[in-house]
């Protein structure tokens, strides 16, 4: 038997463990994702307007146009016989079942030099695009009619706006 075997199997026996590497890295693989959806586009038809009809205008007041189209008036200002009142409307393209708001602006209806101001209300804040991707919605408002206007056919505009939620 050898003599140095006992020595041997000390040294072996005291040596600590052997490691392959330090432990300090590691690395794993991610994924990552993209969708495109179809942007959202808001379309005026030629034919619609927000129309507040034919009136007098007294001393002054309103004239109202819900989203439905129905018209009335306040204080001193009437409809004339036969006049007629509208909605506007506007139809939204995009994503299918997406979920968008609706804002809209005031403006001023104007012939020659004289304004008057009107505000305008849509017939939601919010609307949800169908299955085919398609959506639509009406605009209402107020005129205030001052007493002093003259006389003649106002025309303006407004600004609608809508964003996908």
């Amino acid at each position: 038997m050898n003599k140095f075997f006992p020595a041997a199997l000390i040294a072996v026996a005291t040596a600590g463990p052997a490691y392959a590497a330090p432990g300090n890295t590691s690395t794993a693989t991610g994924t990552a994702t993209a969708t495109i959806v179809a942007p959202i586009v808001l379309t005026h038809p030629a034919s619609a307007s927000l129309n507040f009809g034919r009136f007098t205008r007294g001393t002054g007041g309103t004239v109202t146009v819900t989203a439905a189209g129905a018209g009335s008036v306040g204080s001193d200002v009437t409809f004339v016989p036969g006049s007629t009142t509208a909605a506007d409307s506007f139809t939204v393209a995009g994503d299918a079942n997406r979920s968008y708001s609706i804002a809209t602006t005031g403006g001023n209806v104007t012939s020659g030099g004289t304004s008057l101001a009107f505000t305008t209300t849509p017939s939601a804040a919010t609307g949800t695009l169908s299955t085919s991707g398609t959506g639509s919605f009406t605009v209402g408002g107020t005129l205030t009619v001052t007493g002093t206007a003259p006389t003649g056919a106002y025309t303006g505009t407004y600004s609608a706006t809508v964003a996908y939620n």
